[in-house]
Order: C-alpha cells, then sequence, then structure tokens
C-alpha cells in the first residue's frame, strides 16, 4: 500500500510541476501579446494619423519617430542604475505600463502636433524598458532560453498582425482610435504584469558607466570586419527609419487598400524567414547573408517608390513582404554574428551595444532625416499637400546601396556559424 501511494505522490507532483510550467509559459505568451498589442496598435500608423488627423508637417512625424530613439537610448540607464537594482521586474512593468496608459489618455485629448511630441516623448520613456523588462522576466523563468524563449517572442509578432489587422478591419489607421486601443491594452497589460512570476533584482552590486553603454565589447572594434559591420548597422537603420515612418502613409496614397492589412504580411514574412537563418547561415555564410538583407533593402526601396496600387500593385506587395529578408537577413543575423565574434564573457556588453548604436543612433538620425525629406518632396496642389513617393525613397535606396557598396569591399569575414 505505501509503494502505490508513494508512487501516485510522486506521479501526482510530477504533474503538477508540468502543470504549473504550462501556466508559467502562457503567462509569458499573454505577456508578449499584450506588449506588442500595445506597440503595434500605433507605432506603424503613428505616421499618417500625424499627417491626415493633425497635419503634421514630415518633420513632425520624424521627430515623433525618433522619440522611440531617445527613449531606446535611456532605458539601459534606468534598467541598469534603477530597475536592476532594486525593484523586481513585473512590478516595474506594471507601474511603468499604469504610467503609459495615464500618458495616453492625455495624448489623445491632444490636437497640435507641436505638442504631440512631448507626449509620445514622455509616453515612449515608459514603453521602451518594457523589451528588456519582458525578456528579463521570460528568462528568468527558462532553463534553457535558448530553446524556450524563441516560442514564446514569437506570440509578439502574431500580436502586431492580429492587432493591425483589427485596425485595418476597422478602418482607422488615421484616426485617434489607435492610441484609445493602444491605452485600454497598455492598461490590461498593466494589471496583468502585477501577477507575473516574481523576478527579483539580481545586481549585487552598483552598475558602472562603462557596463551600461557595453564599453567592454570595445576590443572587437580590433576586428576590421566587425568595425564595419558595426557602421553599416548604424547606417542601414537610416533607411529603415523611413519603412516606419513612412510605410502607411506613402502606400494609402499610392491608391493602395485595407493597407493595415496588407503591411502585416510584412510581419509573417518575418516569421517565415526567421525560420530560415539557421539553414541559411550554414549554408551560405554570415556575408552572403548580410549582403542578400542589403539587396532586398534596395529593391523594396524602388518597389515603394515605382509601385502604384492601381496598375503595379504587385510591387508594392513586394515590398512589403520583403521585410522578412530585409530585417532577419540583416539584423537578425548581424545579432547572431556579434554572439560568435564577441564570446561568452563579453557578448551581452556587445548586444547592449549595437543594439544602443542601431535603435539608438540610428534609427534616431533616420527618423530626423525621414521627415525632412518628405518635406522636401511634399506638393501642395489647390491646399492639398501630397508626396512624391518615387523622390522621397529613392533616398533611402540610395543610401542602403552606399551602404552596400561599402560592406561588399571592406568586409572580409565569410565565416559559417550556428544559429
Amino acid at each position: 500500500m505505501d509503494f502505490f501511494i508513494a508512487k501516485f505522490g510522486k506521479f501526482y507532483y510530477l504533474n503538477l510541476n508540468i502543470l504549473m510550467k504550462l501556466t508559467v509559459r502562457v503567462q509569458l505568451m499573454l505577456m508578449m501579446f499584450l506588449m506588442f498589442s500595445t506597440w503595434g496598435a500605433w507605432y506603424g500608423q503613428m505616421g499618417k494619423y500625424l499627417f491626415t488627423t493633425l497635419h503634421a508637417s514630415g518633420d513632425q512625424i520624424g521627430m515623433a519617430y525618433a522619440t522611440f530613439s531617445i527613449a531606446s537610448i535611456v532605458a539601459p540607464f534606468f534598467m541598469g542604475m534603477i530597475a536592476d537594482r532594486f525593484f523586481a521586474a513585473q512590478k516595474v512593468m506594471g507601474v511603468l505600463n499604469l504610467i503609459g496608459a495615464g500618458i495616453l489618455f492625455f495624448l489623445i485629448q491632444n490636437q497640435d502636433a507641436d505638442t504631440f511630441f512631448w507626449y509620445i516623448l514622455a509616453y515612449t520613456l515608459t514603453f521602451a524598458p518594457n523589451l528588456a523588462l519582458s525578456n528579463s522576466i521570460a528568462m528568468n523563468q527558462m532553463q534553457h532560453p535558448e530553446k524556450e524563449f524563441p516560442a514564446i517572442r514569437v506570440v509578439g509578432t502574431i500580436a502586431w498582425i492580429v492587432i493591425t489587422n483589427i485596425i485595418g478591419l476597422l478602418d482607422v489607421g488615421d484616426k485617434v482610435t489607435i492610441f484609445q486601443i493602444s491605452m485600454v491594452a497598455s492598461l490590461l497589460w498593466a494589471l496583468f504584469a502585477f501577477t507575473l512570476p516574481n523576478t527579483p533584482p539580481k545586481a549585487k552590486s552598483s552598475t558602472s558607466l562603462a557596463g551600461i553603454l557595453g564599453t567592454d565589447a570595445f576590443v572587437l572594434f580590433k576586428n576590421r570586419s566587425f568595425s564595419i559591420f558595426f557602421i553599416c548597422s548604424i547606417l542601414v537603420c537610416i533607411p529603415l527609419s523611413f519603412y516606419y515612418a513612412h510605410g502607411n502613409l506613402s502606400l494609402t496614397e499610392s491608391h493602395m487598400k485595407n493597407v493595415e492589412n496588407k503591411m502585416s504580411l510584412g510581419q509573417v514574412s518575418e516569421v517565415v524567414f526567421m525560420l530560415l537563418i539557421p539553414f541559411a547561415l550554414s549554408k551560405f555564410g554570415i556575408k552572403k547573408m548580410l549582403i542578400v538583407g542589403l539587396v532586398a533593402w534596395i529593391i523594396r526601396f524602388v518597389c515603394f517608390g515605382y509601385g502604384d496600387g492601381i496598375s503595379s500593385e504587385w510591387m508594392l506587395y513586394l515590398a512589403i513582404v520583403l521585410h522578412g529578408v530585409c530585417y532577419d537577413f540583416f539584423f537578425v543575423t548581424g545579432q547572431i554574428y556579434t554572439d560568435n565574434k564577441a564570446g561568452e564573457k563579453i557578448k551581452n556588453s556587445a548586444q547592449g551595444l549595437i543594439t544602443l548604436a542601431t535603435y539608438g543612433i540610428g534609427m534616431g538620425i533616420g527618423s530626423v532625416l525621414s521627415g525632412k525629406v518628405l518635406d522636401i518632396y511634399t506638393i501642395q496642389k489647390e491646399g492639398v499637400a501630397t508626396h512624391d513617393w518615387t523622390g522621397v525613397w529613392m533616398v533611402p535606396a540610395f543610401i542602403s546601396a552606399a551602404v552596400l557598396l561599402i560592406f561588399m569591399i571592406i568586409f572580409k569575414d565569410d565565416s559559417k556559424v550556428e544559429a
């Protein structure tokens, strides 16, 4: 009898443990879903909303997108100096998103494009730290993050696809509704965050400025190929900013219907090409992968510039679905390249350094430049502003071509690594 009780007890606790792990897994997936729903509701549509509803100039649109770069630079300092040292990650996430929902409430009431900048800056400062917080919360619950994390993270991409399709079906991409949806999602996310598994602060000692900036990884600049890759990564973020800031508005003015729904094909493409990375890396090597990514950027911008929703909509579809090749084959492959070059000791510093440089500096420059370029190619016809999109998109196309030329000539590392 004791034997059967012991066996039953072991079986019971084993299944209880499996159930608990499943519960945590569902929690982490829901966290990702809420985070990317909150973000996806407004990010790709903000440029069209600013131009159509607030009658913003290109410069004002560019500056609004630059706030995310400012927040991306500030976020590591917030995480390193405060969040990692004193507070549980899930509580910081909850508080940040309660504040974020409050800021969005006031942003929704705003009708002035200049004032909008300060509201969206305040909001992005509350949002940006969540990208690191969510990774910290998720990986703290995993024994093998490299195997378990992708299945959690992909839910975020699914959420982006779902929310943009909802916005497309409601036909509210140019309305304040995008921020109303984001506000509700942020509030739900904030309340849910307090129920997430506890992730206590881990920093035992004060975090140095050098650690946050990733200066430990400066040793990698002794390698010429890595230095070229680093510079090209910053430069290619400039054309990337054009896509995020103007893609939606461009497609709308090019007579494409249901733009948000069709743009979500870019995220579907991202998932597909993400799955191809391990095979492509082992088959073709780093240099060819990065070159394919850069060539895809050029083709994409040419298609945006010359495509039309009436006579050549296939070009616009091609521009959208190339998002997966552009993003995965350059940025994700680049992260893998950085990881392999850095090694175990400094890989966190190396990733932090390249993230700060690309999403902070590169996209910041690109956002501001994209706004100024849009103003240059804005045409007034009978009091109505339209745009010469061929002129706009040729700027990032030429920048991408220049980066490709530099990269092909100087970058020499063609190692084949495992993803």
